[in-house]
């Protein structure tokens, strides 16, 4: 009987805080793009951002990413060279103009990608990678990365973006490669905010880094351009304010200078439309769950950790909140059990979920108080509902 309660009450809590109108969207001239709030997982701006598209260059992000794990892991050395072959200096497009006959170091070949987008060196990378030391080869292996990463909607038929069919990414997908690159190789990250690479002096056209937001300073700090006819402008771009980290992906743009103006009103909006906010004290009650066969009828249900939300400026007296669990919760409950979560609504974002947890111990009850809540069942089941919303 107990798990029939358990499965068949739904308690919910509402507790109204703030009500008002929802925020205005941002509009914005790319044709996809997804705009990300690092610091608490927020999704600020997703315009068909699950959408597979050409990524262009912006691609080469993923070919970094194993490289960088390759170098962790001790499968590549930053001062190893590497031989360039002829499929790779085939390649046009922008490049760092490799041949045949050079040894690039790991190290150069990684600015070559990051800062000149160079597709020969993403290709040279891919075939020291690659388990048959082909560029084939590795674009399987992207693909069987990117299902581990749970980029749902990328596939890859090369390292560095040339335009092909299969060769797709979203821009949700670009923005989790971004997240990954950013959080799990801080030592490696700071590259992408290189303005400059010379190599060997044998390409002094293609020297700049085309990132447009570095040299604003508006705390941006990487990571990637992209650009061809079926793609159009692109740009994968980070920046940085204080505690607060803003990524995002944008495609689709008809011009570089289009590019260069949307990302920096993407920026400028994320920082300037939203605030931070730390929502609750760990360890202070906040609500009570009702407890099934317990040595106590309820239990208090608080905070896990100390959360921290986003709040778009113009609603930041527009919020409310709802605490929800299933429940009555069987005993025994230990202390720090997940509960239930407090529900935090914000208009113009989506809603922010928070884990409850319980304040104490509650012990499995005698016989009494089974009897007691045995009886209760009886009693609902008798006035012909259940119990209800408090």
């Amino acid at each position: 009987m107990a798990s029939w309660v358990a499965r068949s009450f739904a308690c919910v809590c509402m507790a109204i805080l703030w009500v008002g109108s929802g925020a205005a969207a941002f509009e914005t001239k790319a044709r996809a793009a997804f705009v990300l709030d690092q610091s608490t997982g927020t999704v600020l701006l997703n315009k068909q951002g699950d959408e597979p598209v050409p990524p262009a260059s912006m691609s080469k992000l993923m070919t970094l990413f194993m490289t960088f794990e390759a170098i962790r892991d001790g499968r590549l050395q930053w001062n190893e060279k590497l031989r360039v072959s002829q499929h790779a200096m085939n390649y046009g497009g922008s490049t760092m103009f490799l041949d045949t006959t050079d040894r690039v170091t790991v190290e150069d070949l990684v600015r070559g990608v990051i800062v000149l987008s160079g597709n020969d060196a993403s290709a040279v990378l891919a075939e020291a990678m690659a388990f048959d030391g082909s560029e084939a080869g590795f674009a399987q292996m992207m693909n069987d990365r990117a299902a581990v990463l749970g980029m749902e909607n990328s596939s890859f038929a090369n390292s560095n973006g040339w335009p092909n069919p299969r060769q797709r990414m979203s821009m949700r997908d670009l923005v989790t490669l971004a997240d990954g690159i950013i959080r799990d190789f801080p030592t490696y990250y700071p590259m992408f905010a290189e303005r400059e690479f010379e190599f060997d002096g044998r390409a002094p056209s293609n020297t700049q880094n085309r990132n447009p937001l570095l040299s604003l300073g508006i705390g941006a700090d990487g990571l990637k351009t992209g650009h061809t006819k079926e793609a159009g402008f692109g740009l994968v771009g980070s920046a940085k304010k204080g505690d607060r980290r803003v990524i995002f992906a944008i495609t689709g743009l008809d011009s570089a200078a289009a590019r260069a103006e949307e990302s920096e009103r993407i920026v400028a909006w994320a920082f300037r439309q939203f605030a931070q906010k730390s929502f609750g004290v760990e360890g202070t009650e906040i609500a009570k769950a009702q407890v099934w066969m317990g040595e106590q009828r309820t239990v208090g249900m608080t905070i896990d950790g100390e959360p921290k939300i986003l709040v778009p400026v113009a609603a930041a007296d527009k919020m409310k909140t709802s605490i929800e669990y299933q429940g009555p919760i069987e005993a025994p409950i230990t202390k720090g059990d997940k509960l239930g979560e407090l529900v935090i609504e914000t208009p113009g974002i989506p809603d922010t979920r928070v884990p409850l947890v319980a304040t104490e111990d509650v012990g499995r009850g005698g016989i009494l108080p089974r009897l007691r809540t045995a009886a209760q069942v009886i009693l609902t089941k008798l006035n012909g509902g259940l119990a209800g919303a408090s």
